[in-house]
C-alpha cells in the first residue's frame, strides 16, 4: 500500500501520477458522456427533422455535427489541461492551439453562413443567378479563410506585415492590369443584383438586340433576331439604356397617314371614324384616337394611335397588318388617295426681245 502510495506520488514534469490519472479519468469520462449525450440529441433532431421536414432542422443537425461537438470536445480537453500544472511553453502551446482551434472554427461557421445566405439568395434571384451565387460563394470563402490565414499566422509568430503590405501592392498591381476584366465582373454582379435582364428576356441596348441566352461573368449572349448569335460584354450591357419587352403588357402604334390635297371636305371627316371601326373591330386591338393632325408639304397628315394588347411581336404585325390592309381598302371605298412626294413646275412663256428692222 505504501508502495502504491509512492508510485501515486511520483511527480513528472511538475505533476504527480496522481494528477495526471486524474486528468485521463475527467477527459475520458468527459469524452464519453459528450458521445452519448450527442448521439441522443443527434436522434432526436434527426426524428424531428424526418417528421417536419423543415430545413431549418436539417440545418441544425449539420450544426450540431459541424460545430457544437468538436467545440465540447475541445473544451472538454482544455478544461482538462486547466487541471495540470503546465510549465510556460505548454502554456503557451495549449493557448495557441485554443486560438487557432477557435479560427478555424469561426472561419469555418462563417463559410457556412455566407453559403447559406448567398444560397437563399439564388432562390430569390431565379436559375440566372445560380453562376453569380457560385461565384459570390468562393469571392466570400476566400475572403474569411484568407483572413483566417492572416490571423493563424499571426498566432503562429509570423511577422506578417511584410506579407499584408506584398499583398496590398501585389493587388493593385493586378487590378491596373485586369482593369476590364475587373470591370466586366463588377458589372455580372451588377446584372445579377439589380436584374435589368434574365434569361429568356428579349432586350435591346444600344445597337444590340436580341433574346439573352447566357449571363456569363464577362460577357452577355444574345440570340438576335436574324439567328446570330451576340456576345456583349456584361460593362457595355450596364453602360447603355437598356429596353426590355419582358413585362410589356401592350404594345403602342403611333403612325402618320397622308392623303392628296384634293380630298374633299366629307371624306376627311370621315376618315378617323372609318380607322376607328376598323382598329375596334380587329381582335387584341384597342382604339385611342386619329386626328387630322397636319397639313404637310405634299399631303395631308393623319395621326393614328392605337395599343396592341400582346407582347408577343408576331401577334403585333399580324395586327399591323391587318389594320393597315383594312385601311388600304377603306380608303379605295372612299376614293382617298394616298399622298407621295410630288412637285409641280409652272412653265411661263418668255418672249424673246426683238428690235424693229431699220
Amino acid at each position: 500500500m505504501a508502495k502504491a502510495m509512492d508510485i501515486i506520488n511520483l511527480v513528472f514534469w511538475n505533476n504527480t501520477v496522481l494528477d495526471y490519472i486524474i486528468f485521463l479519468g475527467v477527459l475520458l469520462l468527459g469524452a464519453v458522456l459528450i458521445f452519448v449525450l450527442g448521439r441522443v440529441a443527434l436522434r432526436r433532431i434527426a426524428a424531428n427533422s424526418k417528421r417536419t421536414q423543415s430545413p431549418y432542422a436539417r440545418l441544425t443537425l449539420s450544426g450540431f455535427k459541424q460545430y457544437l461537438l468538436p467545440i465540447a470536445y475541445f473544451s472538454l480537453f482544455y478544461f482538462c489541461t486547466r487541471l495540470l500544472t503546465l510549465n510556460d511553453q505548454l502554456s503557451k502551446l495549449v493557448g495557441t492551439l485554443s486560438i487557432l482551434f477557435a479560427i478555424v472554427m469561426g472561419a469555418m461557421f462563417l463559410s457556412s453562413l455566407a453559403a447559406l445566405f448567398f444560397g437563399k439568395l439564388s432562390k430569390s434571384k431565379g436559375d440566372s443567378g445560380s453562376l453569380a451565387v457560385k461565384w459570390l460563394i468562393h469571392l466570400a470563402k476566400g475572403a474569411i479563410w484568407g483572413v483566417a490565414l492572416i490571423l493563424l499566422l499571426d498566432n503562429a509568430g509570423v511577422k506578417i506585415t511584410s506579407l499584408v503590405t506584398g499583398l496590398g501592392v501585389g493587388g493593385i498591381a493586378i487590378a491596373f492590369a485586369a482593369q476590364s476584366a475587373l470591370s466586366d465582373i463588377f458589372c455580372f454582379f451588377t446584372i445579377f443584383f439589380d436584374k435589368p435582364f434574365e434569361i429568356g428576356d428579349f432586350i435591346i441596348a444600344g445597337e444590340h438586340m436580341g433574346t439573352v441566352e447566357h449571363i456569363g461573368v464577362k460577357s452577355t449572349r444574345l440570340r438576335a433576331i436574324g439567328g446570330e448569335q451576340l456576345i456583349v460584354s456584361n460593362a457595355d450591357l450596364t453602360g447603355s439604356r437598356v429596353r426590355n419587352y419582358k413585362t410589356m403588357q401592350q404594345r403602342r402604334v403611333n403612325f402618320i397617314l397622308g392623303v392628296t390635297y384634293d380630298t374633299p371636305s366629307e371624306k376627311l371627316e370621315a376618315i378617323p371614324q372609318m380607322i376607328r371601326k376598323i382598329v375596334e373591330e380587329t381582335e387584341d386591338a384597342t382604339f385611342s384616337r386619329t386626328h387630322f393632325a397636319a397639313f404637310g408639304a405634299y399631303s395631308l397628315h393623319f395621326e393614328v394611335v392605337y395599343f396592341v394588347q400582346s407582347a408577343d411581336y408576331d401577334r403585333y404585325m399580324e395586327i399591323n397588318e391587318r389594320i393597315n390592309l383594312a385601311i388600304k381598302d377603306g380608303f379605295e371605298r372612299l376614293g382617298v388617295q394616298f399622298a407621295f412626294p410630288t412637285s409641280t413646275v409652272q412653265v411661263q412663256p418668255s418672249f424673246a426681245s426683238f428690235s424693229p428692222e431699220k
